[in-house]
Order: C-alpha cells, then sequence, then structure tokens
C-alpha cells in the first residue's frame, strides 16, 4: 500500500473537523440557520470544484456521460448534503467530539458491510475477525470518550 495514501486519509479526516466547525460558525453568524449554512457551503465547494474541472479538462465528455448512470449513483450528493446539515445542527447540541466519534463509528461500521459484501460496485474485502476486534476496540474507545467522565465521576463520590 502506498502510504500517501493513508496520510491523504488523514487529512481528509482533519478537513471534516474544520469543516464542521467551519459551517457551525457560518451558521451561528446567519442568525442560527443551518439549512443556508449548509446550502452556501455546498455552494462554495460545488464552485470549486466545477473551477478545478475546468481547469483539469475532461468536463464535457465527463456531463455527457452523466445520464447514462443509474439514478441511485447520483444520490451521494444529496446524502453528503443531509450529512453536513445534520453536523451543523447536531455540533452545537451534542459538541463536535460527540458528533464526529459517532459519525466515525457509523462510517466504520457502514464501510464493514459495504467492504465484505462488495455492495454498490466496491471491491469485496471481506471483514476478518481481527477487524471486527479493532471495530469492538474503537467502539469502546467511543463509549469510554462520550461517558468516560460522567462515570468516572460517580464512582469518586
Amino acid at each position: 500500500m502506498n502510504a500517501i495514501y493513508y496520510v491523504l486519509a488523514f487529512v481528509a479526516g482533519l478537513g471534516i473537523t474544520l469543516q464542521t466547525t467551519l459551517n457551525s460558525q457560518l451558521a451561528k453568524g446567519l442568525g442560527e440557520d443551518p439549512v443556508t449554512a449548509a446550502l452556501f457551503s455546498f455552494t462554495a465547494g460545488a464552485f470549486g470544484l466545477g473551477i478545478y474541472a475546468l481547469l483539469r479538462g475532461g468536463l464535457l465528455i465527463s456531463l455527457a456521460a452523466i445520464p447514462s448512470q443509474p439514478v441511485w449513483s447520483l444520490t451521494g450528493g444529496l446524502i453528503g448534503a443531509c450529512a453536513l446539515l445534520s453536523y451543523v445542527v447536531l455540533a452545537p447540541n451534542i459538541g463536535f467530539s460527540a458528533l464526529l466519534g459517532l459519525a466515525i463509528v457509523g462510517q466504520l461500521l457502514s464501510s464493514q458491510v459495504i467492504d465484505h459484501f462488495g455492495l454498490l460496485g466496491a471491491v469485496r474485502r471481506p471483514v476478518s475477525l481481527l477487524k471486527l476486534g479493532g471495530m469492538l476496540v474503537m467502539l469502546a474507545g467511543l463509549a469510554i470518550m462520550l461517558f468516560g467522565d460522567r462515570l468516572f465521576a460517580r464512582f469518586l463520590q
């Protein structure tokens, strides 16, 4: 495996946290309006991607292929918009750590199912007992992160 891919995945995770924080601040600045904040965030992202696609070339060829794609394959943007909106709504209510910890666990669970069964055209990568054990350790870590302070405080009383 190429180590740069792992570094890029880590940096992407940092970006998701930063994006969530910035979008929450944007919502506050817009009168606590998470829908408009998500709309402006996606608009800025689409604009940036559009410029990059134009500069990179091949945009027209890709656009011409869109009608031949299955409709379900185009729902990723809608799912992403809903995720972004939920992040903007949830972050002030449950905190960034809880939100992103739970989101990561959701991503891990769904990714293991997709990998194991090769769903949605993904390469099939069977889940091993070792991988499941790693997920259990991460779940335990999330439980400690979410509830550890309260449980620790209860036992000290």
